[in-house]
């Protein structure tokens, strides 16, 4: 997953920002070219960028992007710190940050840094000190590979845990604001490949014309099916979000058990079910082991494979068909899946 990278440069607000997973940059209307491009900066993030928090001579945290800015109030837990007067109204990013376990003091590397900070809209002075005109500003390549250096694999571990933990639907955001700013493709296209993430559209119609119900439930009441991809559709390239191979029509709790890796089928139409699967979940659902739901096409076999590698293999090695006796399972609260109306 491709990210830019931004430069914060906190005020006193950092900890209620940074402990409530958030940046807030008051709207102000300043005649200065520099910080007018923080404004313009602000519209630029995307999820799944990278933040350098910096505040008090040193990056304390990085941060993750969640999702594009939004206009918001000023937040009530900056009526204790911030300074009077300062405007109501502004804009929010969500961004999940973590605190480095060995923040980096910038004065005492400015000999490493000050050769690749940008000519203009630097975030920072030579001296180390933060550039008070650039609330937010965009860290080029040349200045990351040096930061990144500097703390010693930190930045790489954290943005990784938090996209780990944070699941592929911050992939599938990244992804989709990576449709909206393509310029190859016109506003048709777009919404194509858009509603195809939900399972909608030209996507739907497509995997209808050979999956008429749900291969495990039998449903065939289609007002009660989402279309699925068998390859994530954030994974996939153009051709692929579109394709109807590459799609099964699911109840939403057996979509929950796909898309999750905790099911998986072999091409012959075997159900696989993962070790990490509580089997008083398939016990409630109704799932009898072993089953099988039919073959499955030679196209949507290639999409099944890639599924079988990289999305159930995930949960380590599965179980084929093959029912558990004697285990003595706590019963588990699966999340519900959000609510998506699905063009009829």
């Amino acid at each position: 997953m491709s990210a830019s990278f931004w430069w914060v440069n906190h005020s006193h607000t950092f900890r209620a920002e940074i402990d409530g997973s958030y940046l807030w940059f008051a709207n102000k209307n300043h005649k200065s070219k520099a910080r007018s491009e923080s404004e313009k900066n602000t519209q630029k993030l995307l999820p799944g960028d990278v933040i350098f928090s910096f505040a008090q001579g040193e990056i304390g945290a990085i941060g993750v992007v969640m999702g594009a800015a939004r206009e918001a109030a000023r937040p009530p837990e900056f009526e204790a710190i911030a300074e009077p007067g300062g405007s109501e109204s502004g804009w929010i990013v969500p961004v999940r940050f973590t605190r480095l376990t060995a923040p980096l003091r910038l004065d005492e590397h400015m000999s490493n840094l000050a050769p690749v900070l940008p000519r203009k809209h630097a975030p920072i002075l030579s001296s180390g000190a933060s550039n008070q005109h650039m609330l937010l500003a965009a860290v080029p390549p040349s200045m990351v590979e040096t930061l990144t250096g500097l703390l010693e694999g930190q930045v790489e571990r954290i943005v990784s845990t938090i996209i780990e933990k944070v699941g592929r639907s911050l992939m599938e955001d990244v992804a989709e604001a990576a449709i909206q700013q393509r310029t190859d493709i016109g506003p048709p296209q777009k919404s194509d490949l858009l509603k195809a993430r939900y399972g909608g559209g030209v996507f739907r119609f497509n995997v209808e014309q050979s999956e008429h119900s749900c291969r495990i439930t039998g449903v065939l009441d289609r007002r009660h099916l989402w279309a699925r991809h068998i390859k994530p559709w954030c994974e996939c390239d153009d051709a692929e979000k579109l394709d109807g191979a590459n799609g099964l029509m699911m109840a939403p709790h057996i979509a929950h058990l796909f898309e999750r890796g905790y099911i998986a089928f072999s091409d012959d139409g075997d159900l696989l079910v993962s070790q990490d699967l509580n089997p008083v979940v398939l016990d409630n659902w109704h799932i009898q082991l072993p089953l099988n739901v039919g073959a499955f096409r030679p196209e949507q076999c290639f999409y099944l494979e890639w599924h079988r590698r990289e999305v159930f293999e995930q949960h380590g090695a599965g179980r084929r068909q093959k029912p558990v006796d004697n285990f003595d399972a706590v019963p588990i609260v699966l999340a519900p899946e959000p609510t998506v109306v699905q063009p009829l």
